[in-house]
């Protein structure tokens, strides 16, 4: 079948490094089709794809769009041209309304000088309608659901009639009736006519909603498959060159006593309506590992600050090991042995400015100064060896931990802190933006915790990453606990969503 998008012999090589992103990458995609590219990060999907809707210049290769030739030199052009793109995260200006931020840089004019919000909002109602999404262009962004914002910014692609749209890991955040009903926009767009080009880690979702797959890795891509001739064990080995499925056996009954314990714990702030965090209580124990999800915006970040120390809360109680620990400084909550590996990699988990063997030692510079008050050199160097050997970290002890890539870096902050573990371990979202090597890595070593004993509080909006993990599960939802359940058949994605999106709450009415 002809090509309808054609890109040859595409490369593109990163500064003075000579980093080849794009090897003579040649990739097609039919008119009508979901096309799904993966690999893993750093693969050049993203590269690839951002030359594609000109945000990058190739250096060398051409990109053909219905037989014609095209020079993308920027997004302006790749629009004109009527390519569209859905970044991984929103763009949208929350105090704007979905009608204005659908129309931001095209916005239609009245007497050619002001803006006629008026026909905006028509215009866009239009696009709405045709295209059967289910919100109203008045709505504020601010009073709108993560994927009803995935929803606008489709809607403003459609806006500026793209044909071909590209969508980077649209589901990150998104719940599974979320994540379903954005698959059903994208297959009424098909039979509209649109074409589809997916980047996803999600290898269930590439089998769900794709029609063919293009696979990247290390710059160049290794394979083109239908979907239906492959299952999600064989794109994994395509991407990475060895399986990776996750497949894990839950935790056994036995050693199971209580580590951490969080009593009715509350976050109030003046002129709030609610609580941030409304009365909170689980029970975290040794050899278990706790998966707290939800959508962000319900409590998971508070509630991450508040484990971690960095967020006193109003009212409740926290206790580890029976004694009680409510309010204590980060510092002395690491005295007690508290690993944690936060969501904020680069910002929180790390200081990207120096070395990897400085990060090494961050939360424990102490033990490596000597009598007379400098720093251990040799017992530093030697420490980093053994941890960068241990943790597979691809990256030299001595080179800015910046330099890494995300996989590595949080390599180095899982290093760090599990070395020095004692007893209980946070984790928040610490798989978030990696590749599904870098996914399994981190899982075997979470694994490995509950092995040794740890009780491990897993916290992340990633529902495949709770119910693969998980032995006890709760749902987060507008800064209430609506479920905690041990995890099971009867425990679903679907199910989960549902409590996500309040439709449940089996604690309703409890004190």
């Amino acid at each position: 079948m002809e090509s309808y998008l054609s890109m040859k012999n595409i490369s593109k090589t990163f500064g003075v490094t000579g980093l080849k992103a794009n090897d003579n990458v040649t990739l097609d995609v039919r008119r009508g089709e979901i096309h799904a590219l993966v690999g893993e990060n750093g693969a050049g999907k993203t590269t690839l794809m951002n030359i594609l809707y000109g945000i990058m210049q190739p250096d060398s290769g051409t990109i053909s769009l219905n037989g014609k030739e095209l020079k993308i030199l920027n997004p302006i052009a790749a629009n004109k041209a009527g390519i569209g793109m859905v970044h991984q995260h929103s763009r949208l200006v929350n105090e704007f309304t979905v009608a204005q931020n659908v129309v931001l840089g095209a916005e239609p004019k009245k007497a050619a000088i002001f803006f006629d919000n008026r026909k905006a909002e028509a215009e866009v109602a239009a696009v709405i309608e045709k295209n059967r999404f289910h919100i109203s262009p008045e709505m504020k962004i601010s009073e709108i659901s993560v994927g009803q914002m995935q929803q606008v910014e489709i809607i403003k692609m459609l806006y500026r009639k793209a044909e071909l749209l590209i969508l980077d890991e649209p589901t990150s955040i998104l719940t599974e009736q979320e994540i379903q009903r954005l698959f059903d926009t994208l297959r009424e767009l098909i039979k509209r006519g649109k074409t589809v080009i997916l980047i996803t880690h999600k290898l269930s979702e590439v089998k769900d909603i794709s029609d063919r797959i293009t696979v990247m890795r290390k710059g160049r891509i290794v394979s083109v498959k239908d979907t239906a001739d492959v299952d999600e064990r064989e794109i994994s080995k395509m991407m990475v060159g060895k399986s990776v499925i996750f497949d894990f056996a839950k935790g056994e009954e036995g050693c199971r006593e209580t580590v951490l314990s969080l009593e009715k714990v509350s976050i109030r702030k003046k002129r709030q309506g609610h609580p941030i965090l409304d009365n909170i209580s689980f029970n975290a124990s040794s050899c278990e590992i706790v998966g707290i999800t939800g959508v962000a915006g319900n409590g998971l970040t508070e509630l991450e600050d508040v484990i971690a120390g960095l967020q006193k809360i109003s009212s409740g109680s926290i206790y580890h090991n029976d004694e009680d620990i409510t309010n204590i400084s980060p510092k002395a909550l690491r005295e007690r042995g508290l690993a944690y590996v936060p969501t904020d990699r680069l910002k929180r988990g790390s200081s990207l400015d120096t070395s990897v063997k400085e990060n090494l030692i961050l939360t424990s510079h102490h033990d490596f100064m000597k009598r007379c008050g400098v720093f251990d050199d040799n017992k530093i160097s030697e420490h980093s060896r053994r941890l960068i050997s241990e943790y597979k970290i691809d990256g030299h002890s001595d080179v800015p931990i910046g330099t890494l890539s995300g996989g590595n870096i949080q390599k180095v902050i899982l290093a760090r802190e599990l070395d020095n573990v004692k007893d209980f371990v946070l984790f928040s979202e610490p798989t978030w933006g990696l590749d599904v090597a870098s996914s399994e890595f981190i899982y075997e070593k979470m694994l490995e915790m509950r092995a040794r004993g740890v009780a491990v509080v897993l916290i992340s909006s990633n529902i495949d990453e709770i119910l693969t993990l998980a032995d006890t599960i709760f749902v987060m939802y507008r800064g209430r606990l609506v479920a905690g359940r041990a995890s099971g058949p009867d425990l679903t994605r679907e199910v989960i969503g549902e409590y996500m999106l309040g439709l449940k709450d089996d604690f309703r009415g409890e004190e």
